[in-house]
């Protein structure tokens, strides 16, 4: 996502209807169930369970959702094995797009995603065609209020770690390097501070403008397609898309 469009992004996924949401919550059940097998089910001592709890928790989903994930992955009868694979290609007029996934099916999921880049005049390109075009970030978006103290919410950020601190018209932007982003985003939660979206993103270092209106509805329907997929994850581009 371009920096400037997140936050319409997310109030785009908070709106969503009770039967996406629900599409939210299976996959960021799948993304706590391999977290799981591969750190083990405590928080405490599983970083990355504990990043995805937070992040869980900012798209609103239930705590008992949560405990039922962690619970199955760690159980002995929870055979399902999910492989994490990175596409990366090229939408319409040259946007730059990185697509995350989890499956128990690599050849389907490679099939889903390679029809929609070709049916909306994009083109499924080789590992590493995109991924030098984004820098790796933990990303923190606090809603303003007028209980959050700006300065204060600053220097905190900054004095545990975090890289930089954006103020936007809506919203407070912390970015951290991927490695300090547990532990910046631990010290803001134990603050009381309430995050809109808190994860490890994939941040363009330079945005493409498109400008043909037949361009634009492609890009915005290869998204929303790829986004709509099971075994997606996460899409990340470097489309302009602030008109």
């Amino acid at each position: 996502m371009s920096g400037h469009s997140k936050w319409a992004n997310i109030k785009r996924k908070k709106e969503k209807t009770d039967a996406q949401k629900g599409k939210i919550f299976t996959k960021l059940g799948r993304e706590i169930a391999v977290i799981v097998k591969q750190g083990g089910p405590d928080p405490q001592s599983n970083a990355k369970l504990s990043d995805v709890i937070a992040k869980a928790k900012a798209a609103n989903m239930p705590n008992d959702n949560i405990s039922r994930c962690i619970k199955k992955a760690a159980g002995e009868n929870d055979a399902t094995n999910y492989e994490e694979i990175a596409y990366e290609g090229y939408g319409p007029g040259g946007v730059a797009v990185i697509v995350e996934a989890m499956t128990d099916n690599r050849n389907r999921t490679a099939g889903d995603v390679r029809h929609f880049f070709d049916k909306f005049g994009g083109n499924l390109g080789t590992s590493g065609c995109v991924s030098f075009m984004f820098n790796k970030k933990g990303v923190i978006l606090i809603e303003k209020t007028d209980k959050t103290n700006e300065d204060e919410l600053m220097m905190e950020a900054l004095d545990f770690g975090a890289e930089d601190f954006k103020v936007e018209d809506e919203y407070f932007e912390i970015l951290t390097d991927p490695n300090d982003f547990s532990a910046v985003r631990e010290v803001l939660e134990k603050k009381g501070y309430e995050f809109i979206s808190a994860e490890i993103d994939m941040i363009p270092s330079t945005t493409t403008k498109l400008t043909d209106p037949k361009q634009i509805e492609f890009m915005d329907k290869l998204i929303e397609n790829l986004e709509d997929l099971d075994d997606v994850q996460n899409v990340y581009h470097n489309w302009d898309d602030d008109f």
